[in-house]
């Protein structure tokens, strides 16, 4: 069995001590991540992004530029303080605090076209990643990508960032989707699943 998620008070605290307990904010290697994320959206429009694990919403606003609207989500309320005052003015920005997979947003069947998941699945037990991908199969579109960022460094996290895309994009394959982008970086690895109306499937690159 493997170790329990984390929970909500971990993150809290890790917030209330610093800013940006992972320098999103600074690093270069964020912001390469997020110009990567953004590219394999090869310019498209969305009309609704579920975007999981915000942090303090560094993504947020480049996402909203891609989108109609963009429900952020994140656990911890003092990154959601950040997020919120770092998009005050955005038209479509919404923020929502829920500890996932039991505090996934109430949205409806096929809410979302776009869904991104940055550097949050390895904070989960696997059991957990199998719940949030079902969570994610039920918002999403017809067509819509679900987009995966995982930190593949060393970690004291519940599953290494490796595990926790395979656990997720297993998931996903049973649910009838398929690997439509899969790339390895220096240290992170950016995947892309999709429905049978996208792109053909492509190796995982695990």
């Amino acid at each position: 069995m493997s170790p329990p998620s984390w929970s909500r008070t971990v993150f809290e605290r890790l917030h209330r001590r610093r800013p940006d307990p992972w320098g999103v904010g600074t690093r270069a290697y964020e912001h390469d991540k997020y110009r990567q994320t953004l590219a394999v959206l090869s310019g498209r429009h969305f009309s609704f992004a579920l975007e999981l694990g915000c942090s303090i919403g560094m993504m947020t606003p480049r996402l909203a530029r891609r989108c109609e609207r963009v429900m952020a989500v994140d656990v911890a309320e003092a990154a959601l303080e950040r997020a919120r005052r770092r998009c005050a003015g955005l038209d479509g920005v919404s923020f929502y605090r829920g500890q996932l997979p039991d505090g996934f947003p109430p949205l409806p069947a096929r809410a979302c076209d776009l869904i991104v998941v940055s550097e949050m699945l390895y904070f989960l037990s696997r059991h957990d990643i199998r719940r949030l991908a079902a969570h994610c199969l039920r918002v999403r579109q017809a067509g819509g990508p679900i987009v995966l960022v995982n930190w593949t460094g060393p970690t004291d996290t519940p599953c290494t960032g490796d595990e926790a895309a395979r656990h997720f994009i297993n998931a996903c394959r049973a649910g009838g989707l398929h690997v439509t982008h899969a790339r390895r970086y220096a240290r992170y690895r950016l995947d892309v699943v999709n429905g049978p109306d996208s792109a053909p499937p492509v190796a995982d690159p695990t």
